[in-house]
């Protein structure tokens, strides 16, 4: 397998629930490293793009809101194959067709409240990472980018310095 890149998004309801731990430390126990971590508050112009392609579909307007609903933890994650493992990892969807096991299928309620992204290809994965992960993501007007705890540095410093 191929070395690869993807983008994983913790979601609003995962943040609000504390999983945000729980969630990366599944990721990780598969092998894949956090090459950049990024907390955000997605604004709706950033949501609208991420979810163009649902635009038409009668519950864009839901998914928009809910994931400007609060902070978003941007994950840029790498390592063999990681794109299919993430998607594995993760699990089906929606939450009741997830299987045990899967993030999803063990911490998940119902939709829209899934927890979290996965970029489903190399493409998605790198367009993703342009405009919303850790190095591109937009902070909301009036939102500070300094990090929680007031150190200054950004979460994937912090996450670096504690692996030395």
């Amino acid at each position: 397998m191929a070395l690869e890149r993807t983008l994983i998004l913790i979601k609003p309801d995962a943040m609000s629930r504390g999983l945000a731990g729980e969630i990366l430390g599944r990721f990780e126990q598969r092998g894949l490293v956090v090459r950049e971590a990024r907390l955000v508050q997605v604004d709706s112009t950033l949501a609208e793009e991420h979810y163009a392609e649902h635009a038409e579909k009668p519950f864009f307007g839901e998914l928009v809101s809910f994931i400007t609903s609060g902070p978003t933890l941007a994950l840029a994650l790498e390592g063999e194959g990681a794109i299919a493992t993430a998607r594995s990892t993760i699990g089906a969807t929606n939450p009741a067709d997830a299987a045990p096991g899967s993030i999803r299928g063990d911490l998940a309620l119902a939709m829209p409240d899934n927890l979290v992204h996965g970029s489903d290809s190399t493409a998605r994965a790198g367009r993703g990472r342009t405009r919303s992960t850790p190095t591109a993501a937009r902070a909301t007007p009036g939102r500070s980018r300094r990090s929680p705890g007031g150190t200054g540095r950004s979460p994937s410093a912090r996450c670096e310095s504690s692996r030395k």
